[in-house]
């Protein structure tokens, strides 16, 4: 192995890529950067009060030129010139509109203010009618069950729930769109200056856990299944046949790229995937260890040998995926759509009205510094509250259900507010709520006949929060083992980078190589557990309860 030979790992999240720099003799950060989304940091092109939120292609190459640039300069400057690999991470489900060269509709003339040529995030759903379409026709006994290896319930946060809503309310968009393109495969193919839609490479991870791929039907479903959901859907059938690892290269650095960022022209780019499931291989994922990328929201990874879990049908996931994870091993998903922003909603009603109120005798940076404090203040306020059986009971539904058994149509509830009730006891009530929500995920891998064999925990929250952690090892009566590294995903995209350039024969012994370890285990307290166990029964009935009232 060449010891001066260096890799980018980059990590498109939510609001912000970051770019990170790392050895691949022993995985150490050289150097990293930030950027945020320009336009979505103003709020361009969402509607909350909808669920739909777009982020503009230009964000992407904006954000991505600058933040590598910027990793770049701050490395030492020997390191430029032995980059040998980049790869990527994004968020996902986070489909775009292409023409026949692969470009994203709000790149061509015309389109550039138009929401529905922009990228669909994740965590917009504006298509909950046409996922429960889809689910409708799947489950009709006409066709094979296509949402069989993705939960037996397709998402409005996938693939072709968010298509085939822009198709039907865009007329240009539809006339116009050729195809549709997932973030993770974009990139690559911009970095290599592919401009044909047709041998653009498809990610094994996006298109078998968003996209009803599989081997089994031959790569997408077939055409009669399309046009029975929709006839608009027909001329998407053909799209692509055929998906590779993220372990895989898709080719070399174009030279406009390389002469952007001054690389070398021999850099590799390997194929992308999503955050969570190279987050998993960043935080050194084994064979039935559940893996949960902890942030706003949650990507809960398992993953096992597929002569042992492949011929399960794991019922309300986010997807089973040969190779979506490790090659070789079953990749399975499942999540959370709100965790962290669980606790940023109950920041936000503290702290809103206090501003407003305070008619700009705060500025900005101290009023963040307030937030900031708030959650930390409030976490040592709910360690100190003792544990009664009528407190207050919360629902994890924010921003609807994603596992287990996708619904987003449903919402939050909350039980035993009174008087006495203060925000520390609110606080604690939502707490419990994000881990009562992991536990049912576990509970449903288990009740599958997956095992877990232990939990690790990465990501904002993850790190931040040790009163969160605390109660989650009790809620799940685990030890819940924290990666130290606070870019797993990025970290995980660069050990892809070393093995798609070929300096690591494949991503074991690039973990073995780069992983950094485990900062801390959070281990349960016993004489918690029986009363968090109480606690989920009554989890389970409210939410038994309030479905009932959504449907």
């Amino acid at each position: 192995m060449n010891q001066s030979a260096y890799v980018i790992g980059v990590d498109f999240g939510t609001d912000s890529v970051r770019a990170l720099v790392a050895s691949t003799q022993n995985g150490e950060t050289i150097a990293t950067a930030v950027q945020y989304y320009p336009r979505w940091k103003k709020g361009l092109y969402c509607d909350p009060s909808t669920q739909q939120y777009r982020q503009h292609p230009l964000d992407y190459l904006e954000s991505l030129e600058a933040a590598i640039k910027q990793a770049l300069a701050n490395c030492p400057a020997d390191v430029k010139a032995n980059i040998k690999g980049i790869s990527v991470d994004t968020t996902g489900s986070t489909p775009v509109a292409v023409d026949t060269t692969g470009t994203p509709l709000a790149l061509t003339p015309g389109m550039e203010e138009n929401p529905n040529a922009m990228f669909v995030l994740w965590k917009d759903h504006t298509a909950n009618d046409e996922a429960e379409l889809i689910n409708t026709i799947a489950h009709s006994g006409k066709f094979e069950d296509y949402t069989k290896y993705c939960g037996g319930i397709y998402s409005s946060e996938w693939y072709w729930a968010k298509m085939l809503h822009v198709v039907r309310v865009d007329e240009l968009v539809r006339e116009k769109a050729i195809s549709w393109v997932e973030h993770c495969d974009w990139i690559p193919a911009v970095l290599t200056g592919n401009k044909d839609v047709k041998t653009l490479v498809r990610s094994r991870c996006a298109a078998g856990h968003k996209a009803m791929w599989h081997e089994s039907w031959g790569g997408l479903p077939p055409a009669d299944f399309l046009e029975a959901i929709d006839p608009l859907l027909v001329k998407y059938a053909t799209m692509f046949k055929d998906t590779v690892v993220a372990s895989e290269s898709v080719g070399t650095i174009s030279a406009e790229w390389a002469a952007k960022l001054g690389l070398p022209a021999d850099v590799v780019i390997g194929s992308g995937a999503f955050d969570a499931h190279m987050g998993a291989v960043g935080a050194d994922i084994q064979p039935y260890a559940l893996c949960k990328i902890i942030g706003t929201s949650t990507c809960d990874i398992l993953m096992a040998p597929m002569e042992a879990s492949g011929h399960l049908l794991i019922k309300g996931i986010c997807g089973q995926v040969d190779g979506s994870v490790v090659p070789g091993m079953l990749g399975m998903e499942a999540g959370q759509s709100a965790y962290g922003d669980v606790y940023a909603w109950l920041r936000k009603l503290i702290i809103k009205p206090m501003a407003a109120l305070m008619n700009g005798d705060l500025d900005a940076e101290k009023m963040q510094q307030y937030e900031d404090k708030l959650l930390a203040y409030l976490s040592g306020e709910a360690e100190k509250l003792p544990l009664r059986d009528n407190d207050v009971l919360v629902l994890d539904w924010f921003n609807g259900r994603r596992t287990p058994d996708a619904n987003h149509t449903v919402k939050s509830a909350m039980i035993g507010l009174h008087l006495g009730t203060d925000a520390a006891h609110l606080f604690k009530g939502l707490v419990e709520a994000t881990a009562f929500g992991a536990h049912s995920i576990a509970q449903r891998f288990e009740e599958e006949g997956v095992p877990i064999k232990e939990v690790i925990a990465l990501g904002g929250v993850a790190k931040k929060s040790g009163y969160a952690m605390q109660v989650l090892a009790n809620v799940m009566n685990r030890p819940i083992k924290i990666v130290a590294n606070e870019q797993a995903c990025a970290i995980g995209a660069a050990m892809f980078a070393a093995v798609a350039a070929g300096i690591y024969k494949d991503t074991a012994a690039a973990q073995q190589a780069m992983f950094g370890g485990y900062e801390r285990v959070w281990e349960p307290q016993p004489e918690k557990v029986d009363y968090y166990a109480k606690r989920y029964k009554q989890f389970l009935a409210l939410g038994a309860f309030s479905e009932k009232v959504y449907a």
